[in-house]
């Protein structure tokens, strides 16, 4: 399946209610954010906090434009966990980081307005 990252193009076709649902978009605190220099393209390891009935996990993110790993830890992002697991490079990623593209094209990532619990739903 490929993902079109181009803010010009057009919107998805509809579905129904019961297709978004089976997208289990959750929240987390990244804990760790490591370098990936094994990556094709420039990423951090991010390791994500989803709360304790969902755990720990791990993800790869194209994210170093605008974010150092410094920055990183302690922040809240949106993430899908329930698509299989993916390998990249030599790392198991485990759930799909979320953001918006800048105009440039650049990954922005996405966040609550407010500090929610680590787990919660995306609905």
């Amino acid at each position: 399946m490929h993902v079109s990252h181009d803010a010009a193009a057009g919107a998805a076709d509809p579905i129904g209610f019961d297709d978004f649902l089976k997208v289990d978009i959750r929240i987390g605190t990244i804990i760790e954010a490591l370098p990936f220099p094994e990556a094709r393209k420039p990423a951090f390891r991010l390791v994500i906090d989803f709360g304790p009935v969902i755990g720990i996990k791990r993800s790869s993110a194209q994210i170093t434009d605008h974010y150092t790993l410094e920055d990183l830890p302690g922040r809240q992002v949106a993430a899908v966990i329930n698509f299989p697991p993916r390998q990249i490079g030599p790392m198991m990623s485990e759930v799909l980081t979320l953001g918006f593209p800048d105009a440039a094209g650049k990954v922005v990532l996405i966040a609550p307005s407010a500090p929610v619990p680590n787990g919660g739903r995306l609905f």
